[in-house]
């Protein structure tokens, strides 16, 4: 017959046995396995284990220790888990179920305890855990369904991509964010998981919450019980959809690029067959054809700096009238800010480039005291249309041209091919022009100072006659951290009467002199060695001063609040100072609107 100790010594779990003292009495096999040792009988008390530790890692006494609380209370111990160390340093999870042993009187005579090794378990939580953590953080859409496509779970990507929240999509249909003509798609993974099949990571589209279609790249995983039978899928979903867009945009920049390429190489040649055709010698046509590549180049480093979108119709003024060097006290210009398409930005600098060619060689720049006067803006009975105007004063006796030459012939052709119109006139001290152009949309109106003679004109007008008030005794204020740049703004302001201030190269500075004193206006840098001169221009507002940025940047420089604020653009020519000045100290001088001249 087979007796208790045989029978406990059969168990796989360890199981083990105290007197009423603790000392252990008996314990088999698998609990000598579980401590990684065998105690001795009769004398090791509580427990076999080498060292316990708690499940955070504290030591844990031995008298401290479920089968001792047992003892010592007389009433089972239950859910408390330990750590057995081995005297070989390894460790075990394990779950103690002590039970006090009574005689027939009821008298406690010792205890029996069962270790449950929890340790596997105890794996598979914390790898649960760091599961659920990833799944939980993930940037990525996890989701997971059963065969039938019935959604089982739903983290917080998945809510921030689709739009759905775990609660109104778990259980329903993963048909809910795929596109209906995709649906077949859906049953053909779904049958190939079931097979055991592999399914490749693929790019596809699904449906959000609101209805927006999402570019995603999409991972399946089947999952399978312990078995190994398949039982569900899981997804692992990525939005694409800026990449996508990404591909877009740079394969429509790649074909816009290989258009303008082949557009811009045809206009080469042209250019060069009629300069050829209408040139009286071989110096002649290089000298000709140089300079008008050379325009072609200036619009299109101007149309890269706006991603080939278009350019300021000022910016092309600059690159092609005053050729980059601002400081031509000749040139006067003014007009609002006005994007043109790049196609139109284009042809305009050609035109551009064609008339200032023509005026230093032989029209008022081709001798000291010539002048241009060049001014545009929209046309003041008509906002669908650019109007420039160009005059040319103090000059060499103008006659009108015998023949047509290839200049003359690129303004009237562009322009017609664009739409609008030249109307060219011939006086005794200079030509004028006056060019109408349609354009489709205006980028925007606001007054940035390109060169000399600054436009305060409502959008739709432009002043007949540039501000021309003086400038003595008016107190302005420079600031400004550039020195040989402010020495040369000093100089120039009090040349024309100014009493100037400053100049102030530093933050704090600026700030004393805006509080310590009153001026008429201020010149502001719109950066301060790398600091925001937010503060400062703030300060000019609420004392009502008026001021102009002074910059090299855009106007997306510009602080917060004061996009729209008067820009001088560095480079310019003190003529282009002045007129700024001007235009701060007297901005409500009565203007006139640019008559249109009736030939």
């Amino acid at each position: 017959m087979t007796t208790g100790s045989e029978l406990l010594e059969a168990l796989p779990v360890a199981v083990y046995t105290t007197d009423a003292e603790g000392r252990i009495t008996f314990f088999n096999q698998a609990a000598a396995d579980l401590w990684g040792h065998r105690p001795e009988l009769g004398s090791d008390q509580w427990c076999g284990s080498w060292r316990l530790y708690w499940p955070d890692g504290r030591p844990l006494p031995h008298d401290q220790c479920p089968m001792a609380l047992t003892l010592k209370e007389g009433k089972p111990v239950r859910g408390i888990e330990a750590i057995a160390e081995r005297p070989d340093g390894t460790r075990v999870n394990f779950l103690p179920y002590p039970t006090p042993l009574r005689d027939a009187s009821g008298r406690l005579i010792g205890a029996i305890n069962l270790l449950m090794d929890i340790t596997d378990r105890h794996q598979a939580e914390i790898e649960s855990a760091r599961l659920a953590a990833i799944v939980t953080s993930s940037d990525d859409a996890i989701i997971s369904k059963t065969l039938d496509g019935r959604i089982t779970s739903w983290n917080a990507a998945a809510t921030r991509i689709f739009g759905y929240q775990a609660a109104e999509i778990v259980g329903q249909s993963i048909t809910r964010i795929i596109p209906p003509e995709l649906h077949d798609d859906e049953k053909r993974i779904i049958a190939h998981l079931a097979r055991g099949e592999r399914i490749d990571h693929y790019e596809t589209v699904r449906v959000a919450k609101d209805g927006r279609r999402v570019d995603i790249s999409l991972s399946v995983s089947a999952l399978h019980d312990r078995f190994g039978k398949v039982i569900g899928a899981s997804k692992v979903v990525r939005d694409i959809t800026e990449r996508k867009q990404a591909e877009k945009l740079k394969h429509l920049l790649i074909e816009e690029l290989n258009h303008r390429v082949k557009n811009t190489l045809a206009t080469v040649q042209a250019i060069a067959g009629q300069s050829l055709l209408r040139s009286a010698s071989p110096s002649h046509f290089v000298t000709a054809f140089n300079g008008r590549i050379q325009a072609l180049a200036r619009a299109h480093t101007l149309l890269t700096q706006e991603t080939l979108r278009g350019a300021d119709v000022g910016a092309i003024v600059r690159d092609q009238v005053l050729l980059g060097a601002s400081a031509e006290d000749r040139i006067s210009c003014s007009g609002p800010s006005i994007m043109l398409n790049s196609q139109m930005a284009v042809q305009l600098a050609l035109v551009l480039h064609e008339l200032g060619t023509n005026a230093r060689k032989y029209g008022a720049l081709s001798v000291p005291g010539g002048h241009l006067a060049l001014r545009w803006g929209m046309r003041a009975d008509d906002a669908d249309h650019l109007l420039i105007d160009w005059k040319e004063s103090n000059g060499p006796e103008v006659r009108v041209p015998s023949t047509r030459g290839f200049g003359m012939t690129l303004i009237e052709e562009t322009l017609r091919a664009l739409g609008g119109e030249s109307v060219i006139n011939y006086y005794a001290d200079g030509l004028t022009c006056e060019i109408t152009l349609p354009i489709p949309k205006i980028a925007s109106s606001r007054a940035v100072f390109h060169s000399a003679t600054p436009s305060t004109a409502p959008a739709g007008e432009l002043p007949e006659q540039p501000i021309n008030q003086t400038l003595v005794g008016k107190r302005v204020l420079i600031v400004e951290d550039e020195p040989l740049l402010s020495m040369d703004m000093e100089a120039s302001l009090m040349e024309a009467g100014c009493v100037v201030r400053g100049p102030a190269g530093t933050l704090e500075m600026a700030k004393q002199m805006i509080v310590g004193a009153d001026y008429d206006a201020a010149l502001l840098d719109a950066n301060l060695a790398g600091q925001s001169v937010e503060e400062l221009a703030a300060a000019l507002t609420q004392r009502n001063i008026p001021f102009a940025f002074v910059t090299g940047y855009g106007r997306e420089a510009l602080p917060q609040g004061f996009q729209d604020a008067i820009v001088l653009g560095k480079p310019f020519s003190r003529i282009d100072l002045r007129s700024v000045v001007q235009a701060l100290l007297y901005r409500d001088a009565d203007l006139v609107k640019l008559r249109r001249k009736k030939v």
